[in-house]
């Protein structure tokens, strides 16, 4: 043992625990690890505000399965970051915040910008402590990576007071965690199997967080096995290879009415990984609460999800690659009861992917179902793709391919902002890692004006992202609820906004703007040259109306629908 701040003992903590990234805006608060940062192999990536740099960290929670770690400091740095916590917690991503703190001889006095963060982060977390003393920061970060990954994964946050860390102290180092999984009795398997083979019309159901490239494969092998449809929860869409002959579609917001009724009239359905939230039960109608009419097996991480909301008739506690891979090497049973259900659910998923009847009288200038074909055309299979939250992500969640295990990076929190950052994130992850995944965002112009600062992140540190901006000049998710209550009464959903083209420019990245879709083609190939040659970001505006709000109905049409239905 040599005598080390509580700042070196920290950092070299983290080394210990395999962090090779961290992200956070600086502060006054934590200098003694920026110095120790200063030497050492864990990167810091400099973000321009402290929500996009929890986003940030939570995209790499998603990505890697490996705690995501953001550096802030106190009360408005803590606050700010605030948005990317609830959205790990949500999610289900494993994080830690750590947070610069005041002193030990200031607290409990409010001093400057003093906030007690148990309290504030205390129900969006797995846990919250402060480090009081530097002899002690081994054991509190190896208990943080080990809460943020074991069971359901999710985020931690630990407050650092100012003279903890320059304190010294003679302590040795904590061996790596190593996250622990519940796994399945076999009895729960063979039991599932005789569920299964009872059945008539069985359904998957693949969704949450703990998955990983072999648990993948092994579902999709079990899936084959036994001619099994298997559909995506909200945003867990990348779970199964998109273009799978057994890919069904996603549920959540938007769904396929004919999925909806395939669940709906399901006898039993084999829930694996999700929490059967309301984004994924259609607002708890797809399934009744608390007994589903449909059998049900749901198959969860952590044991106080099961049975919160619907008692099911077979719930087992298990991680992810622990199921699957049981559920891998479980004999198949004879499939003659839905032999043809998983190539019917396809061509249902086939018939909802083609043009929108809105853009087939080809009045529409810039065509977004034939935007999302050039890009389906023009970027690899295997492209990671980011959104925030609002209308504009049903072009991607409904047209676009997810090309199978962590091809997608989206909140199920619904927040917006999420999808730049996030974005800039995977684009830094992959070329750390020496990998050169391409990274497309798609965002609406209020969800990219949200953390749109970070777009100087991508720049400083040479993250070639493909931003592609909807901008139809509203907050178009409230503006469509706005017309279905309020018809006709337009307030505080109307924006306007910067010429995202000359923006994306300022920030040093491509940028341009186009209101039509042969405009789009021309511009999509100068943007990849872009990125080809200069390894710097590209940003393309589409510019369009703000009427076309979905790809089955515009605000005209629903506001009539509602002004009819109060006359009647």
């Amino acid at each position: 043992m040599t005598t080390r701040t509580g700042g070196q003992i920290l950092v070299d903590a983290l080394k210990t625990h395999g962090a090779d990234i961290v992200f956070g805006v600086p502060g006054e608060s934590y200098l003694p690890v920026l110095d120790a940062l200063h030497d050492g192999p864990v990167r810091f990536i400099v973000n321009r505000q402290e929500g996009g740099a929890a986003f940030m960290a939570e995209a790499y929670g998603k990505l890697t399965g490996r705690p995501g770690i953001c550096f802030v400091t106190r009360g408005p740095g803590a606050t700010n970051a605030a948005i990317g916590v609830h959205t790990a917690h949500q999610d289900s991503t494993p994080m830690i915040l750590f947070i610069g703190q005041v002193g030990n001889d200031f607290v409990e006095r409010e001093a400057f910008q003093e906030v007690d963060y148990r309290r504030m982060f205390g129900t969006m977390t797995k846990w919250v402590a402060q480090i009081d003393r530097a002899d002690r920061i081994p054991e509190f970060v190896a208990r943080a990576f080990q809460t943020a990954t074991s069971g359901r994964p999710g985020p931690v946050v630990l407050a650092l007071p100012e003279d903890m860390l320059t304190a010294s102290a003679d302590v040795p180092d904590a061996r790596p965690y190593c996250p622990v999984q519940a796994a399945p009795a076999q009895e729960q398997i063979d039991r599932l199997r005789d569920m299964l083979a009872a059945a008539k019309k069985p359904m998957v159901l693949l969704g949450g967080a703990g998955w990983n490239q072999a648990a993948c494969d092994d579902i999709r092998g079990f899936a084959e096995a036994n001619a099994l449809p298997v559909a995506c929860a909200f945003r867990f869409q990348d779970l199964l290879d998109n273009r799978h002959p057994n890919y069904a579609g996603d549920v959540g917001i938007g769904i396929n009415p004919k999925l909806a009724a395939r669940i709906r009239d399901a006898d039993l359905l084999i829930a694996i990984g999700p929490r059967l939230g309301e984004m994924t039960t259609g607002g708890y109608t797809l399934l009744e609460a608390p007994c589903p009419k449909q059998k049900l097996v749901h198959v969860h991480s952590a044991a106080e999800e099961l049975g919160r909301v619907y008692q099911a008739d077979l719930m087992i506690n298990s991680g992810m690659p622990q199921i699957a891979a049981m559920l891998q090497a479980m004999p198949a049973v004879d499939p003659a009861a839905w032999q043809h259900s998983a190539v019917e659910a396809r061509a249902d998923l086939d018939a909802w992917q083609a043009e929108p009847p809105v853009f087939r009288n080809g009045e529409a200038r810039l065509n977004l179902w034939q935007v999302v074909q050039i890009l389906k055309q023009s970027l690899p299979a295997d492209t990671i793709v980011t959104n925030g939250a609002g209308n504009f992500a049903t072009w991607a969640h409904r047209f676009w391919p997810y090309g199978g295990f962590r091809t997608q990076l989206a909140p199920t929190s619904g927040a917006m902002g999420c999808g730049v950052p996030a974005a800039v994130a995977a684009s830094i992850i992959e070329q750390h890692g020496g990998r050169k995944r391409s990274v497309l965002n798609v965002a609406g112009d209020g969800d990219f004006l949200m953390t749109g600062q970070e777009l100087a992140t991508a720049v400083q540190y040479r993250a070639p992202v493909l931003f592609i901006v909807f901008n139809n000049g509203a907050y178009g998710t409230i503006r469509m609820h706005q017309e279905r209550n309020y018809p006709g009464r337009v307030s505080g959903t109307s924006l306007q906004n910067p010429d995202f083209g000359a923006l994306a420019r300022a920030f040093g990245a491509f940028g341009e703007s186009v209101d039509d879709t042969e405009g789009f083609a021309q511009s999509l190939k100068k943007a990849q040259a872009h990125l080809e040659q200069t390894g710097l970001p590209a940003l393309i505006e589409l510019r369009y109306d703000s009427d076309l709000i979905t790809p089955n109905a515009t605000l005209q049409s629903i506001r009539e629908a509602a002004q009819k239905a109060r006359t009647v």
